[in-house]
């Protein structure tokens, strides 16, 4: 049955293309995996293979992967990707040799892909199993950890139809999972190398902090005002903020939507009653002049959090799924969420600890916004209690690096 599907979507995947620019771009990128390889990999070369289902998986991974790069400076990087949001925007690092789409998961795909590959250590993170990719790499003597990862009864691994995904985790010598329940789960399935590690999310957002935050553009367009920041924002999400940012006279805001594309943000603009201009403005006019700053390119929400009074993290208003709230918290800034956050432990946990907020309707943004923005001492507190919060929960790159350290390659 699964090789039937894949067959299917071999099939349908061109078709669905014609109307579909991410799936066309992911089509064509899979169609030039093996001559990449190819160029890049020879048969003596010693290589470190890391899959990302997407863009948010690999700054998940990445403490752990340049750790293991770090360890093993000889060794050449495969990076794969599932999704193109993930290839295309994946930042250039010195240490990542190649990147590649990964293969939809035929026998024949996986075969080809480990003998060109030929990794001696593979990092997955957090769900993107694929059983045929890993089949062929247990048979190759390959070895794969997992990292991050969290599991629940409802999905396919514990299901009588799943037993196919059940069998693939056994191609992970080691499974890191991010809390006791995973682990629990895991091993009333038989599965005993399980370590709880906790999420190395809390890792990779505490290293961005300590980072430069050079963007002379945008502390010129805050100008030391009060900021409000809206993140990986969706149309349903402008929906629940517009009464807000159409404030007048309201406080500086920046506006980073999911889609950049020119279409979404010039319907983005529409909804404006206040002044905005486009960060690819910049230099062609004076930024400062304006109430609202659009980000109409990629790379730069993680550091544009920084200047943020009080931050917006969009994804859970709708069906989109919740972008990173760690980002913004680590920051000391309160954040503001929408409703459908049920699914994201990292929300859960900072909703208990106070800092983070859920809201349901436009009036409640309004109103929870606006007491933030006014009220200096509780906008401080509920900061404080997101970078206590996050600074408490470090050490799942470490305890992965451990355990590889002491199983050497």
């Amino acid at each position: 049955m699964y090789r039937f599907v894949i067959f299917l979507c071999d099939l349908l995947i061109p078709v669905v293309s014609i109307v579909n620019k991410k799936i066309r771009a992911g089509m064509l990128g899979r169609k030039s995996t093996f001559a990449v390889l190819q160029g890049c990999i020879s048969a003596n070369d010693k290589t470190l293979w890391f899959h990302c289902a997407s863009l948010g998986e690999f700054e998940q991974g990445r403490p752990v992967f340049e750790s293991i790069v770090s360890q093993y400076p000889n060794h050449k990087v495969v990076l794969s990707f599932f999704s193109p949001s993930g290839f295309e925007n994946c930042p250039k690092l010195d240490w990542i040799t190649t990147k590649v789409y990964l293969p939809l998961d035929s026998k024949s795909n996986a075969k080809k892909f480990m003998t060109q590959a030929h990794p001696s250590l593979a990092v997955f993170v957090k769900y993107d199993v694929w059983p045929n990719h890993l089949r062929a790499l247990y048979r190759t003597g390959g070895r794969a950890i997992l990292i991050s990862a969290v599991f629940k009864s409802n999905q396919i691994y514990f299901q009588w139809y799943g037993k196919m995904f059940a069998a693939a985790l056994n191609a992970f010598e080691h499974i890191f999972v991010q809390d006791n329940a995973s682990k629990e789960l895991l091993n009333e399935s038989g599965f005993s190398e399980v370590t709880v590690s906790g999420d190395t999310r809390y890792d990779r957002v505490l290293s961005q902090k300590t980072l430069s935050i050079d963007l002379p553009d945008i502390e010129q367009f805050v100008d030391n005002q009060l900021c409000f920041v809206a993140g990986s924002i969706w149309p349903e999400d402008v929906g629940l903020l517009s009464n807000f940012i159409n404030i007048p006279n309201g406080p500086k805001c920046i506006l980073v939507p999911h889609e950049i594309d020119a279409a979404a943000i010039k319907q983005l603009q529409k909804q404006l009653s206040r002044t905005s201009v486009l960060y690819s403005k910049r230099g062609q006019v004076q930024i400062a002049d304006y109430s609202v700053l659009i980000i109409d390119c990629v790379g730069l929400l993680s550091k544009i959090y920084h200047f943020a009074d009080v931050a917006y993290v969009g994804g859970a208003a709708g069906t989109s799924g919740l972008h990173n709230v760690l980002e913004p918290a680590v920051f000391g800034c309160p954040v503001v969420i929408g409703k459908n956050y049920h699914k994201f432990p990292e929300a859960k946990a900072l909703i208990r600890n106070g800092g983070l907020k859920s809201v349901s309707h436009p009036h409640d943004l309004y109103q929870t916004v606006s007491s933030l923005m006014e009220d200096v001492e509780e906008r401080q507190n509920h900061g404080q209690l997101n970078a206590k919060f996050i600074a408490s929960m470090h050490g799942a790159t470490a305890v992965i690096n451990t355990y590889l350290t002491e199983q050497a390659l």
